[in-house]
């Protein structure tokens, strides 16, 4: 009696539901949890993202699953509205924006071209996924990783790929991740010693006026522009007034802590759960982790050569490491520009200098974003 219930608990256990995919579901979300946890690879991310992809892939648990009344759903279907709606990557923005200093960009406008240039890598992406088969929509979200900025990669696919999401998000996350692996060697390829080493003079003093003026045109002229964006860019801009007009506090700090805490662990346990083995071991997903490499290597390759133009252009008053800065990953990207410049020349100082062309990518890669949804958005 004892063995034959024994067995009927088994039988309707998960144990018994087991499949290949699951075992290799579990194996990638492992990997994505040694890589955050003991690689310490943007763990603030990859740690949810990670245990969201060993949650959905439960056999039985149905913690994705959704039904009517929508209170029945599973818990992650549930806060995955979130992420459907644009909720939660719109809210990461907000978070953003109360923790970014405009100033570097302010100073020195010409770090808007560099942010620029470095979106290449996003256009490039897109080209060749169209060329391998992927619609344009599809193409757009994938392109979009080029911009190594992950709420905006969320933001497009939601809108155009929405089956695309995992792959998409993994890919994005991962790659800001590896920010600090990935980048140097383009950078010393595409540079000459003397290059690496100029070192850049101090930038000015911006004034409280022009940080509390910036954030209020920045989105009124790209939201009637590209009405799209408006949603990323608003919110973007509204953190970062809470931060510059010195009379928020409080809603800046809940911005940039509490609130940003919690959408970044809903955000990332429903991300990585939408990576369900059936549609995540496909070759599609493959593809799209190799077109998002190659997005992001073209970007840092598009901003380094740009500083180079403008090395010459100033006459050497410009170092071109501050160009890989321009993908959006921030601070990262700029903090890498920096330790780079630091092996060169122990006296630079380039964070600062690279911040500018850092938060440029953030305006370029929504207006990237923007420009897709307003082409390809059914």
């Amino acid at each position: 009696m004892l063995i034959r219930t024994l067995q009927g608990i088994l039988a309707e256990s998960g144990f018994a539901s087991l499949t290949v995919q699951n075992g290799i579901m579990f194996l990638i979300s492992f990997i994505l949890l040694y890589l955050a946890i003991k690689k310490e690879f943007e763990p603030l991310l990859l740690v949810p993202i990670a245990f969201g992809m060993l949650l959905r892939n439960l056999p039985l648990a149905g913690l994705m699953d959704t039904a009517e009344p929508w209170q029945s759903s599973g818990v992650l279907a549930i806060m995955y509205n979130g992420v459907k709606s644009n909720l939660f990557p719109c809210l990461i923005f907000m978070g953003v924006g109360s923790m970014t200093d405009f100033g570097p960009l302010i100073a020195n406008p010409i770090s808007l071209l560099l942010g620029s240039a470095a979106q290449i890598g996003i256009y490039c992406a897109f080209i060749l996924a169209i060329a391998l088969g992927f619609s344009p929509q599809e193409a757009a979200s994938i392109g979009i990783i080029g911009g190594a900025d992950g709420p905006t990669a969320i933001f497009t696919t939601s809108n155009l790929a929405p089956h695309l999401l995992a792959p998409i998000a993994v890919a994005a996350y991962s790659y800001m991740a590896l920010i600090p692996m990935i980048q140097p060697p383009i950078m010393k390829a595409l540079t000459t010693k003397k290059e690496r080493e100029t070192k850049m003079v101090a930038l000015r003093q911006v004034s409280k006026t022009e940080k509390v003026i910036f954030p209020v045109v920045v989105v009124v002229f790209t939201a009637l522009l590209l009405p799209d964006v408006a949603p990323l860019l608003g919110l973007l801009m509204l953190g970062n007034l809470f931060k510059e007009t010195g009379l928020t506090d409080r809603l800046s700090d809940t911005a940039q802590n509490a609130l940003m805490n919690i959408v970044t662990i809903m955000l990332g346990l429903t991300v990585g759960a939408t990576a369900e083995g059936n549609n995540f071991l496909a070759k599609e997903t493959l593809m799209i982790i190799g077109l998002g490499l190659f997005a992001f290597c073209c970007a840092t390759a598009g901003g380094v050569l740009f500083g180079k133009v403008l090395y010459y252009v100033t006459g050497g008053k410009i170092n071109p490491l501050i160009g890989s800065a321009g993908v959006s990953a921030v601070p990262m990207a700029a903090r890498v520009s920096q330790v780079e410049g630091r092996k060169y020349n122990p006296t630079n100082f380039l964070l600062m200098h690279a911040m500018g062309p850092n938060v440029a990518g953030v305006i370029g890669s929504a207006v990237a974003a923007g420009v897709f949804l307003l082409l390809f958005k059914m």
